[in-house]
């Protein structure tokens, strides 16, 4: 392959080569919002937009056969770029999809919608395997109305809880369920109900529970929180109320429930030296993810591990690990969250997984990791410091171009920032006055950067991105305004199209969206039947 013209391959060999049960990764570089309305089973969302910070992370080993793939495989289009931009970076192996999505279709394969569709389809494999009991959201008010001993488990990352959860319920993330529970509830007759946005969450957090043994009632709640909207039930937002973590006879008891789970489905526990062989194995990718929540892990984790809290790396393991049939090992403190998670990731067909025994003994690293991106993208435009930016704005002298998720950008903006899709910066920057200075932002300041160099390539002289992105500013004490949903903003110099929006943050019919999501979820196994790539394992 040169840079000018990679390599292609056709849909008839794309599919062996995902079936000859070797490492490949396919990933699929169009923005998140094309990928979500189409796109192939296994392939993993790897925006061009993003691909300087997400192509290390997902994909760590160069050696690994990647296939990059768009909407129709033109000549010079995204999937070029992108294997062109890969190979310049050092993977060896890259292809492109002849035809892109197109042609795939063309030939008679499967086209998926949605967004991490192999978990959630596996989400409706465990429920119909094992029966996953489920409770009816109005069955669940009438319960707490009467009285009865109900504890309800929102099973989401406390972010999510926050932006809606049900009228008393607490947050226990997915994989800190059998953790915590097990210590938590008063006696085996308190019922335990766990919910999640839709299905999926709920569904495995209450069949976790089950497979470890809890001698309590588990049930999952159907359909969630839209479900439990769509019953006409009042929800609470900007709760912070996470169920707290166990010791003593609580923590006896979950390590007891862990070790039965971890003996019943063959976990394989690895020490130290033998990750490190693994790690050092040419052409193998060993990814490393401690599972525990993000507070824990940034208190200290196992050098080069990444964090991927347990639940949603069951949840939306495309979005962690983009290769398949790839080793993973994970990682906790309790040996608890990583052999739960463990148990469902060997589950939904990787053969694989380890968990690492005292993981955490001997040196640790704190705080966040952040690996490195492709290339010094700080060294195409100036940086500039929030201090210095709120002055410039006071004066009036710059205007601010929001380059991240728009989602996270709706929920909390710069006061004045407009927002662009990155892939459409030329589009976004022509509605602004030729001679206005920029400073790019983002979520953390890694992707501005990029975009910044992107404007300074468009003929944009006078640009710097912000230290920090948003998140330095609000850490600075510095107010933010919201963007309500739909695309009637002034300051949305592009559509919204670079990611999916769940239904509760649509500006179209929200209960339509919802009842059209749930649907979908429910019928995602009947389509996976004809894509035998890909299949799950029965208990």
């Amino acid at each position: 392959m040169t840079a000018a013209h990679p390599a292609r391959i056709d849909a008839a060999t794309l599919r062996q080569r995902l079936a000859d049960g070797f490492e490949i990764a396919l990933v699929d570089v169009r923005d998140g919002g094309p990928f979500a309305r189409r796109h192939l089973l296994v392939a993993s969302s790897l925006p061009l937009s993003q691909i300087e910070l997400r192509a290390p992370v997902l994909m760590p080993r160069r050696g690994v056969r990647v296939v990059a793939m768009d909407a129709d495989g033109a000549t010079g289009g995204e999937a070029e770029r992108a294997a062109s931009l890969l190979a310049g970076h050092g993977w060896t192996d890259v292809t492109v999809l002849d035809g892109g999505l197109a042609g795939w279709e063309a030939a008679g394969h499967e086209v998926f919608s949605g967004t991490n569709v192999p978990s959630k389809a596996f989400g409706e494999h465990v429920e119909h395997v094992y029966d996953t009991p489920r409770i009816e959201p109005q069955e669940l008010e009438r319960w707490r109305a009467e009285g009865r001993d109900v504890v309800v488990l929102d099973s989401r990352p406390i972010e999510e809880y926050r932006q809606v959860s049900l009228p008393g319920a607490t947050d226990c993330p997915g994989a800190e369920l059998v953790l915590r529970v097990p210590g938590a509830v008063r006696s085996p007759d308190t019922v335990v109900v766990v919910n999640c946005a839709g299905r999926t969450r709920s569904i495995l957090g209450a069949q976790s529970l089950r497979n470890a043994g809890l001698p309590n009632p588990v049930y999952a709640l159907k359909n969630g929180t839209m479900g439990w909207h769509l019953a006409g039930l009042r929800t609470d937002r900007g709760r912070e109320n996470l169920l707290e973590e166990p010791s003593g006879d609580g923590l006896a008891r979950a390590r007891t429930m862990a070790a039965e789970v971890a003996r019943r489905w063959g976990v394989s526990f690895v020490d130290r030296a033998a990750l490190e062989r693994m790690r050092d194995e040419p052409g193998r990718t060993t990814y490393v993810f401690d599972v525990r929540l993000p507070e824990a892990f940034a208190a200290g984790h196992l050098p080069g591990s990444l964090n991927a809290p347990g639940g949603q790396l069951v949840q939306a393991t495309d979005v962690f690990a983009a290769v398949r049939h790839a080793r993973i090992v994970l990682v906790d403190r309790h040996a608890v969250q990583a052999p739960m998670t463990a148990h469902w990731l060997m589950q939904m067909g990787w053969t694989d997984v380890h968990v690492l025994r005292d993981g955490l003994d001997g040196a640790l690293e704190t705080g966040a990791v952040r690996v490195p991106g492709l290339g010094d993208a700080a060294a195409g435009a100036p940086s500039i410091d929030v201090p210095t930016l709120a002055s410039a704005l006071g004066l009036g002298t710059v205007r601010v171009v929001d380059v991240g998720d728009s989602y996270w950008y709706r929920a909390g903006r710069i006061p004045g920032s407009a927002w662009a899709m990155r892939s459409r910066l030329a589009e976004g920057l022509a509605r602004l006055p030729a001679d206005a200075p920029l400073v790019l932002c983002c979520s953390d300041g890694r992707l501005a950067p990029y975009a910044a160099r992107d404007a300074r390539a468009l003929g944009r002289t006078d640009v710097r991105w912000l230290e920090g992105g948003r998140v330095a500013w609000h850490a600075a004490g510095r107010p933010l305004e919201t963007c309500a949903p739909g695309d009637g903003d002034p300051l949305l110099l592009t559509d919204t199209d670079d990611m999916w929006y769940p239904p509760w943050a649509r500006g179209d019919d929200v209960e339509a969206a919802m009842r059209q999501y749930l649907t979908w979820e429910v019928d995602l196994l009947e389509q996976l039947d004809r894509e035998p790539y890909l299949r799950f394992a029965s208990p």
